[in-house]
């Protein structure tokens, strides 16, 4: 397996950045990976007053910051001057480092900022940091004045190749089966002859684009310019491309295609007119500035050319069609003759507001190498990519003129070895390459991706080389933030797993799944998994994006949709997936520090709390008036769907009144609080039965209680007693579905009663994790029995590649390495370390790239001796908890912990020993007391 996306620890480290303002100075504590807006390096931002953010690193204990300064410069020149021509912030006095709101000049469009942070650290030291920039986008509707334009509705076979001694041969279908629009090729050539100092080529589609200048493409990315409701908003991307223009002959050109906003979109068996639109148009606008302060536009209109070329259709759901007979060879260039091409259909203008990208690109990621391959027939060969990925190949081959290769996608196989395809229901995911017959041929696909582990090849008429098949990954690309493993393989397999299935669905939103005919963003699913994906992979930005994409299908009363973007109109409100809406914002601003995102959705939140007050005027929650999915899959359905309503009004009460203390509304978090203790008495009231027993008494009711704190203390031990014997009932099996299963493994450990947590995370019975694993799995399934010896396959809604489940990664960071924020200090200002020991595990570890720097944690243990290795980032302290030890064998280093000055005893006892330390690291060994070696080694 070829990695490009970096994975390894020493890759999670910020980036080191050449100094430029001022020579470091060694012992000092310095500020790096600079940020705006959650971006490295942003070339459009459409905030007014950008949030900026930088991260401390610096050896030794007790580092913190005690000042900084930021400045931003309208010049690098000037900025290394030190010299701030739009901010100078002045020293200020405090130890943020998250999020500072930039207070300066006003900035225009296309602004270009430098900027660098000075900070203070606790000896009065000063250190800058290397210089950093943004640059604004185009901020006022007026600076755009390029035409939409694209080609006409008609299908290739009335538009000519030129260049091409290619006829079409009817017996080659090329729409017939597929209500599709052919892929049009735009190009628009120009002359320089001035001196280029500055160049940018600001571009959005509605549907998708590549864009290319002078035969280099603008950005790696694919699918841009990703997936919003075309209707309300379309996000624009900004293009470096100085270096690509050239004195004299330019060309600009464009390939357009349907993406979500004309092609085949959601769960239905043909293409519906109406999501957003038919046709797709491009927009462009290539702004060029010369030495001599004059610029140049260069925008879409009627002068740019337009053609039909080699793809026929390119569909996310259904595939691809690429007729190499009519490639439009060198049609990048600017000499390319484009005299027979056809002027472009301007197309009319939208009422969305243009936007700039507010997260990371779409990009392959990664490369995948198959493992085996397999003849099935006479010209068809199996490829076994080794894992289920989201993306598409590229295929290497050669042949005939003519020869038609068809390539299959699908999770699994059928027990004669042949491709399972029927979970993709009406999504063909085929993509059909016919040869130019000219040697050696490449082919990717353009605007399609497929959820597969497997390919079926047919067409070949010789054996397949080592090459022939590579899977390109495909996903949003948001930097990997945590590592994990520890001694267990299958508990490794399951945290990859999580890995793949959150690389295979997040691609623009976060979609349920990647393979069949619906890839929607559901609030249930993105909201369970929210915190298990901020540990893997930085999701500030992602998030904060989606969050734009769900309060614009809000709906008139102030639901929630159950998707977004919402291509089911009307529908809403459900339990368990509205409350996205507060949830995610909540998650961000605990993890991040983020308060921006929890302002801008404050009106969205709101509105919602509004509507389910009204609806629910005695607090529980009975109206639903559109969807209750209740316990979304769980094994055992029967929990009252009243009673999960209920229970997730009220965490969303309480979550509102955590997020209003933080925005500074104390009046809202007092309000806020009072309901939701008016929910609590009233959940007690409906839902509690005697000897505290909940309503329907399963697994998912007593998590709810006892995760969302709807239980008085007197309730707590006998609920968490029914809990435990429901799963010994179960012969110790889980009955969790989508809603309570990222709070199972932590209840139990909440209450003691971590030997069953370790004993549900290892098995290997139905239903859990172990028993996926055990058959196969390498992404987490959407059904605890999506696949069964006895049953085969699923029917209906068979996902193999669903992230839902994988919830239970947060557990793996928090609980059994340790690592969690505590909720009065977010974003790991103070850092809980309280490892979890058991379940035969010799030793776990994690690392969190966290806002604030890397954290870490690492145990290991062998017979009585326990050790921990502990690194807390500069500017933030850690509640660090320990198991109970023998007398006198605990030391940190060298020396015992009770005679080290940077150690805070807090509470000693027969349960362990709770300490708090400043930043920096640590070494903790003991000798663990006989009753906690024979518990944290049981199994072994």
């Amino acid at each position: 397996m070829s990695i490009i996306e970096p994975t390894t620890q020493s890759d999670l480290l910020p980036t080191k950045r050449r100094e430029t303002v001022s020579t470091i100075v060694p012992e000092a504590l310095r500020p790096a990976d600079l940020r705006c807006e959650h971006l490295r390096q942003p070339l459009a931002i459409d905030a007014p007053s950008p949030h900026l953010t930088w991260v401390l690193s610096g050896a030794g204990r007790g580092r913190r910051q005690i000042a900084y300064r930021i400045l931003v410069a309208s010049t690098r020149e000037i900025l290394d001057q030190r010299i701030g021509d739009l901010w100078d912030s002045g020293k200020v006095d405090a130890d943020d480092t998250l999020a500072i709101r930039y207070q300066g000049r006003s900035l225009s469009s296309a602004q270009h900022c430098w900027w660098a942070v000075c900070v203070w650290d606790e000896k009065d030291q000063s250190c800058w940091s290397a210089s950093a920039e943004w640059e604004m986008g185009l901020l006022e509707p007026e600076a755009w004045s390029a035409d939409w334009i694209g080609g006409p509705m008609a299908s290739p076979e009335g538009i000519d190749a030129p260049g091409s001694d290619f006829s079409m041969d009817k017996s080659f279908p090329m729409t017939t089966a597929i209500e599709s629009a052919p892929i049009f090729y735009l190009r628009k050539t120009f002359e320089l002859d001035h001196p280029v100092v500055k160049a940018r080529l600001y571009t959005t589609a509605r549907g998708v684009y590549r864009a290319m200048v002078n035969n280099h493409e603008a950005d790696d990315r694919v699918f841009a310019p990703g997936w919003t409701d075309y209707h309300k908003r379309i996000e624009y991307q900004a293009y470096d491309v100085t270096h690509m223009l050239k004195p004299g002959a330019n060309t600009v050109c464009a390939i357009l295609g349907e993406g979500w906003y004309a092609g085949y979109v959601g769960p239905m068996s043909r293409r519906r007119a109406g999501h957003y639109g038919m046709r797709p148009s491009l927009l462009a606008q290539l702004v060029i500035e010369f030495e001599d302060g004059e610029q140049m536009l260069i925008k879409t209109d009627d002068s740019w050319r337009v053609n039909a070329g080699p793809v026929s259709y390119s569909d996310f759901l259904m595939g691809e069609l690429c007729d190499a007979r009519r490639n439009l060879t060198g049609w990048t260039e600017p000499a390319y003759d484009d005299a027979k091409w056809y002027e472009p259909v301007v197309d009319s203008p939208t009422s969305a507001q243009l936007v700039a990208e507010k997260a990371q690109p779409i990009r392959v990621v990664e490369e995948l190498v198959p493992i085996s391959v397999k003849q099935t027939g006479e010209d068809c060969y199996i490829f076994d990519l080794g894992e289920n990925m989201v993306g598409r190949v590229r295929l290497r081959t050669r042949g005939l003129k003519g020869q038609r290769i068809t390539l299959r996608h699908g999770e699994a196989l059928h027990d004669d070895g042949t491709l399972y395809t029927e979970n993709l229901r009406s999504a063909k995911s085929e993509d059909i390459y016919i040869l130019s017959g000219a040697g050696a041929e490449t082919f990717e696909p353009l605007f399609t991706y497929h959820g597969f582990r497997y390919v079926e090849l047919s067409g070949l008429t010789h054996a397949p080389e080592a090459d022939t098949i590579i899977g390109r990954v495909i996903m949003t690309q948001t930097p990997r933030t945590g590592a994990f493993s520890c001694s267990d393989p299958l508990i490794n397999q399951l945290q990859s797993n999580i890995i793949r299935s959150q690389k295979s669905n997040f691609i623009s939103i976060p979609t349920d799944c990647p393979q069949r005919d619906e890839r929607l963003g559901w609030l249930g699913d993105a909201q369970v998994f929210a915190r298990t994906a901020a540990f893997n992979m930085d999701v500030s930005a992602f998030f904060s994006k989606w969050m734009v994409d769900v309060t614009d299908a809000q709906l008139d009363d102030g639901q929630f949709p159950d998707t977004a973007p919402c291509i089911i109109f009307g529908i809403g409100g459900a339990p368990g997936w509205a409350e996205a809406g507060i949830i995610v914002p909540w998650t961000m601003y605990s993890i991040y520090g983020d308060t921006a995102i929890v302002e801008r959705n404050w009106d969205a939140m709101t509105k919602w709390m509004a509507f389910l007050q009204r609806a629910n005027p005695g607090h529980v929650r009975t109206r639903c008036l559109n969807l209750n999915f209740g316990d979304w899959l769980a094994p055992d359905p029967t929990t009252s769907k009243s009673l999960i309503a209920t229970a997730f009004y009220a965490r969303s009460a309480r979550l509102m009144a955590q997020m209003a203390k933080a925005i500074g509304k104390l009046e809202e978090e007092r309000s806020y609080e009072l309901l939701f203790q008016d929910i609590r008495t009233a959940f007690v009231r409906e839902f509690v039965y005697p000897e505290d027993r909940l309503a329907g008494n399963t697994q998912t009711s007593y998590l709810l209680a006892l995760g969302f704190d709807l239980l008085p203390d007197d309730m707590r031990e006998a609920a968490g007693k029914h809990l435990v014997a429901d799963i010994n009932a179960r012969g110790g099996r889980l009955s969790c579905g989508f809603l309570s299963i990222n709070l199972l493994l932590p209840v139990l450990c909440d209450l003691g009663h971590t030997d069953i947590a370790f004993q549900i995370l290892r098995s290997e019975e139905y239903p859990s994790w172990g028993y996926c694993i055990k058959h196969g799995a390498t992404s987490i399934w959407e059904r605890w029995d999506s696949w069964t010896p006895e049953g085969g396959f699923q029917e209906l809604m068979n996902s193999f590649n669903h992230y839902a489940f994988g919830s239970v990664g947060e557990w793996l960071y928090r609980y059994l390495a340790g690592i969690d924020t505590r909720r009065d200090a977010p974003a790991f200002k103070e850092i809980s370390i309280h490892p979890h020991i058991g379940g035969g595990l010799t030793y776990a570890k994690a690392v969190y790239a966290s806002r604030r720097g890397d954290i870490k944690s690492a145990w290991r243990i062998a017979g009585q001796k326990f050790e921990l290795d502990v690194d807390i980032p500069p500017n933030t302290s850690a509640i660090i908890t320990l198991p109970p030890f023998e007398d006198g064998s605990l030391t940190e280093g060298e020396s015992d912990i009770h005679s080290c000055s940077e150690i805070e005893i807090l509470q000693e006892n027969e349960s362990g020993i709770i300490i708090r330390v400043a930043s920096g690291s640590y070494d903790f060994a003991m000798t663990l007391s006989r009753e906690e070696a024979e518990e944290g080694c049981d199994n072994l």
